[in-house]
């Protein structure tokens, strides 16, 4: 029998940080983040309603003519918003089965230089689906509502980290660059790949995904691979590997993917990554002498992958690699 994912609740911390049952909480939060890098998130706080009416949305968004999904070509956006069909996001090289629409903060495309750095060019407006009207207020209220919920749980880290509870506020002034992917996961046939997503470890800092009832994402840890199977009322969290280099790998961005799912089933789920600001610089973190000595380094084991200490630089990177269309169109 594989191991479980742990799960934290992280109603106890919100209530009250300092509390014995706060304290706890963050001992056990640091210990998840280390090993194995995924849990389940629960006593977050969002309203199940705001959970089932973005999971709705999606659905519609989904169910909708091609043509109206295509209309939002993500490959007409040098920000990297809009939908994406079957097989057009790459991992690894290789095609990913999953529709998607990718989603950003709200706001008009930033000026930029010809001698600005290429990562400037990500934040801009976002595209949404002239049929379904009611999608934008629900997903940005959703994502309002993650932020709260992002801030929260990295105020665990750090005290857990030694630090003081506002530590990485400093990364989100005036405000983080966060990224929303909903994905569906059509049924696998017989002849087809099974790589919903390819295996991979995130950037940034934080990961939130909510579920439907269909399982399939998969996480690999010391030779095995655990089954994030679906859980009512909680998120499934991990980490980036900005978090991984800045504490020299104490923390860690373990590798995962999503199986396609078979029996004529398919997938739907919503993928939360709480970044920081593009312009932010992580320095490494001050750990005490007690959690430095498990700290085994940062940098991923692949030369060809590095970890750059800027986040903008480090998430156009993925971007490019994960859509060569729009590297082709916009990043010449």
């Amino acid at each position: 029998m594989s191991r479980l994912l742990p799960q934290i609740d992280l109603a106890a911390f919100t209530a009250a940080p300092e509390s014995p049952a706060g304290r706890e909480l963050v001992r056990r939060v640091r210990d998840a983040c280390r090993d194995p890098g995924f849990f389940y998130l629960s006593g977050h706080g969002v309203p199940a309603e705001l959970d089932r009416a973005v999971m709705r949305v999606a659905r519609r968004f989904f169910a909708l003519p091609d043509e109206d999904k295509l209309a939002l070509d993500i490959a007409a956006s040098p920000h990297f918003r809009g939908y994406t069909p079957v097989g057009g996001e790459l991992t690894k090289g290789a095609p990913d089965r999953r529709e998607q629409l990718d989603v950003g903060a709200e706001e008009p495309a930033e000026p930029t230089r010809p001698d600005d750095p290429a990562w400037r060019r990500l934040r801009g407006p976002n595209q949404w689906p002239a049929a379904l009207p009611e999608m934008r207020p629900i997903v940005l209220e959703w994502m309002s509502v993650m932020d709260r919920v992002g801030f929260s749980l990295l105020r665990a880290i750090a005290l857990g980290l030694g630090q003081p509870a506002d530590y990485f506020e400093r990364y989100f002034t005036p405000r983080g660059d966060p990224h929303l992917k909903i994905i569906h996961y059509p049924p696998l046939d017989d002849a087809g790949s099974d790589q919903g997503v390819g295996m991979h470890h995130d950037s940034g800092l934080l990961s939130f995904v909510l579920q439907d009832d269909v399982g399939g994402l998969e996480v690999a840890h010391g030779g095995e691979i655990l089954h994030a199977e679906p859980r009512p009322g909680t998120y499934v969290v991990n980490l980036g590997e900005m978090l991984q280099a800045a504490t020299a790998g104490f923390l860690r961005a373990t590798p995962h993917r999503v199986r396609s799912p078979r029996g004529g089933l398919s997938r739907l789920s919503i993928a939360y990554f709480f970044h920081p600001r593009l312009e932010s610089v992580f320095e490494p973190i001050p750990l005490p002498k007690e959690l430095a000595r498990h700290a085994p380094g940062g940098q991923n084991a692949d030369p060809s992958d590095p970890v750059f200490a800027r986040f903008g630089e480090n998430y156009l990177k993925i971007r490019l690699r994960s859509h060569p269309n729009v590297a082709a169109a916009h990043y010449r």
